[in-house]
């Protein structure tokens, strides 16, 4: 048994047990002797790295939410500490990938398409999960690393494979997620999502029999998550016009308090001239009373 067939049963050993940190390091040692890996040693690559992120970016959502919940200053500052060494550890494993990808997986992959797509995804997902822990200007970079890899294997794909290859699909998947949740773009996650379902279901009879399962799977997500968006868009519309209405309504309210405003000054003022003319009117009837009486008091 050579070194490398050591070390790919190894991996495969370390995935039974669910001992997914010596996993990925029997298919990093793999993959750094510096040939073009197989289907089954990429899956295996790329299964040991996901379990071992995975377990990091679980961790990182847990203690974050119990940071942001606590009101407690001293378990907040020991959540806060503990959530910084697991993202400590998410960006080594995110760059120990990245480095793989970059130096070994993808300049050996010119040849294969399928594969290339599949590391440039890989590449893509990777920098999507140093973008849910990052800040500010640097996430912005890492943002633009991830929408670059993911967009020049959507373009690849579009060439090299079928709307139904599991890959293809897999990758809209991950990169309409990208959108959804990173970039905060529902609209573009939609558009990406719904175009790969719709390309693949109206070729659904003629898919492969050996990837119908893995197709088949990615498509439920694909409209799981269209399903989900749509109804949270929609959502979102119904408080949109709920909102507006509320606003009209207080504008209505407004409108209504100024006639009614407008017409009480008229009729202020409307008895204000009435008490005038009738003050007038009742000094003109004393003042003629008044000349009256003097006419008739005067001596002849």
């Amino acid at each position: 048994m050579t070194d490398k067939e050591e070390q790919i049963q190894r991996a495969k050993l370390s995935e039974q047990a669910e001992r997914y940190d010596d996993m990925a390091a029997a298919m990093k040692a793999v993959t750094e002797e510096g040939s073009e890996l197989s289907n089954e040693e990429r899956n295996l690559l790329s299964v040991a790295y996901k379990n071992v992120v995975g377990a990091r970016r679980s961790s990182w959502r847990v203690v974050s939410s119990m940071e942001n919940k606590s009101d407690d200053c001293c378990k907040t500052v020991l959540a806060k500490e503990y959530k910084e060494k697991i993202e400590k550890e998410l960006n080594d494993i995110c760059s120990e990938v990245l480095d793989l990808l970059n130096k070994h997986l993808i300049p050996n992959a010119n040849s294969n398409p399928d594969s290339k797509v599949f590391y440039l995804k890989m590449k893509g997902d990777y920098f999507r999960y140093l973008a849910e822990v990052a800040n500010g200007d640097k996430k912005a970079e890492i943002i633009c690393c991830s929408q670059k890899a993911y967009q020049e294997a959507l373009e690849l794909s579009e060439c090299e494979m079928t709307p139904t290859h599991p890959i293809r699909l897999g990758l809209a998947l991950n990169f309409s997620v990208f959108y959804y949740e990173i970039v905060n773009s529902p609209e573009k996650a939609c558009s990406l999502a719904k175009k790969a379902f719709d390309e693949a279901i109206a070729l659904l009879e003629k898919l492969n029999p050996d990837s119908y399962k893995d197709s088949t799977l990615i498509l439920q997500l694909l409209r799981d998550n269209l399903t989900l968006w749509m109804s949270d868009a929609q959502g979102e519309c119904d408080e949109q016009e709920q909102e507006q209405e509320e606003k009209e309504k207080e504008k209505e309210r407004r409108r209504r308090r100024k006639r009614r405003r407008k017409r009480r000054r008229k009729r202020r003022r409307k008895r204000r001239r009435k008490r005038g003319q009738l003050r007038r009117t009742n000094l003109q009837k004393k003042k003629k009373h008044q000349e009256k009486h003097i006419f008739y008091l005067s001596p002849a």
